[in-house]
């Protein structure tokens, strides 16, 4: 059962992904730059939108650039929009997806983060160095993923 809201066409800055897998989370550390947004923290994959790109296109080629991992459209469960966090930025999207069979040895981390882990979902949840609303919004898609059994 997928729940994707559908794109209205328009504006968004960017999307992420949360991509689970037997009771972890796909999860990288951002560069601990202070010319960035939640520098040192950890992030979801997922960022800014290219020219052209859908919400979903956004996530996934994000996706892949950052985790070599290449995933369509029919794999992502659940998506929406959601309000800006940060000042002068026009709405996000955030996207669900659950990938069972995910090995490490199917990451091929990119240029972009520290590093990356499969985090068990509470820790990243509850721990303080995890970006606020993407926690947030991992607990509304598995709020989903239990209503829908």
């Amino acid at each position: 059962m997928n729940e994707v809201v559908d794109w209205d066409g328009g504006d968004f800055h960017g999307a992420k992904l949360a991509l689970l897998s037997r009771g972890r989370v796909l999860t990288l550390l951002r560069d601990d730059r202070p010319d960035i947004p939640y520098p040192n923290m950890w992030d979801l994959p997922g960022g800014g939108r290219e020219v052209g790109e859908t919400p979903q296109d956004c996530v996934l080629r994000e996706l892949h650039e950052e985790m070599g991992l290449r995933l369509t459209n029919e794999t992502l469960t659940w998506g929406r929009p959601c309000e800006p966090v940060l000042p002068d930025l026009v709405q996000t999207w955030f996207f669900g997806a659950q990938m069972p069979d995910l090995k490490p040895a199917d990451i091929v981390f990119g240029d972009e983060g520290q590093m990356w882990r499969l985090m068990p979902v509470r820790l990243f949840i509850m721990n303080p160095q995890t970006i606020p609303h993407l926690a947030q919004q991992l607990g509304v898609f598995l709020e989903y993923l239990r209503r829908a059994g």
